[in-house]
């Protein structure tokens, strides 16, 4: 799977340290109600499996367990706003999608909160590479054959995408951008209508998350022209990256960490941050989030919080360079 981006490992030996100061605070009256999670999308998308996933381990060890709570919608801006609202008291926290921390702000002039002043980052959870595919007929079945054919009929190439203020917006607008081609993004509510389009050839490329897209590739119903994270996933060791198909430095892949409303006590942060680094690196956990594509990625709460800066200015800057705000 993709490794971890420089930033994600700056602080990393800091994890151990941590999880041992949770301990030390076991005696905390911290965690004697249920805590609430937030995840801002449907049952059943990634987001809501991997929580899922680490609820035996976590519940276990918050002694109180924790309950669910899905809040879809507004690209997950309205799932945050209810974290932002909640008391900081660390018994409701919120999943909260790359999209809402650092894309969301440069893509929606209307936005509902600050993601950096209203959010405490507790740990990154995961991240979920990307694909890029072909539909079936498609007239190229290499990178280099579908930017060649770009090039050919600038702006007559479209590529399906999640929906705005996604990484998979961000994603398709870079491979335009790296590639040096003018491709058309076309927006869709979600991957499933992106894949349904794709097979059809109503649209020739799409940007897609591995648990959607794997068994179409792997029975020949979807080309793979090339993974967008900047190692090669275990799920798809034949196909290359685009980094190495001659986008080089290209990197971008989905992934979703834990925050707690702004002003949430230190001594909860830490305690939090513990449990959750903890069940990362449970077997168990681990085998589970194989089934979506996800690498589990835990930081301390400063480097999780650097890298949301790192990935906020990233993707400020192509939304000015691409023109994407607003779109």
């Amino acid at each position: 799977m993709s490794a971890f981006h420089p930033t994600r490992r700056m602080l990393l030996a800091g994890i151990a340290a941590s999880v041992a100061t949770g301990a030390a605070m076991s005696s905390s009256a911290y965690a004697e109600q249920f805590t609430k999670i937030i995840v801002t999308f449907p049952p059943g998308g990634s987001a809501d499996i991997f929580i899922r996933a680490l609820e035996p381990v976590v519940a276990a060890d918050l002694k109180s367990g924790f309950v669910i709570e899905n809040r879809a919608g507004a690209g997950g801006n309205i799932g945050m706003q209810a974290v932002v609202q909640a008391k900081p008291d660390g018994y409701t926290l919120g999943v909260a999608p790359a999209g809402v921390l650092t894309i969301n702000p440069h893509v929606n002039a209307s936005m509902p909160f600050d993601p950096v002043k209203d959010l405490a980052p507790i740990t990154l959870l995961a991240d979920i590479p990307f694909v890029l595919v072909a539909a079936p007929g498609a007239s190229f079945a290499t990178l280099k054959d579908m930017i060649a054919a770009a090039a050919a009929k600038p702006g007559q190439l479209s590529v399906g995408h999640g929906g705005n203020g996604t990484v998979m917006q961000m994603t398709a607008a870079l491979l335009s951008q790296m590639a040096n081609v003018r491709l058309t993004l076309v927006p869709y509510r979600g991957t499933g209508p992106v894949v349904t389009d794709v097979l059809a050839g109503h649209v020739p490329l799409a940007i897609l998350d591995i648990p959607s897209s794997l068994e179409l590739i792997r029975t020949g119903r979807l080309t793979a022209l090339g993974v967008t994270s900047s190692k090669r996933v275990a799920f798809l060791p034949d196909v290359p990256t685009l980094a190495e198909q001659g986008l080089a430095g290209f990197e971008s892949t989905g992934w979703f960490g834990l925050v707690a409303p702004a002003a949430t006590p230190g001594d909860v942060m830490t305690r939090l941050n513990a449990i959750f680094v903890k069940a990362l690196a449970d077997p168990d956990v681990i085998e589970k989030l194989r089934v979506i594509g996800a690498q589990p990625s835990p930081t301390t709460p400063d480097a999780f919080a650097a890298y949301i800066r790192s990935e906020s200015a990233k993707w400020g800057r192509l939304t000015r360079e691409m023109n994407l705000a607003g779109q």
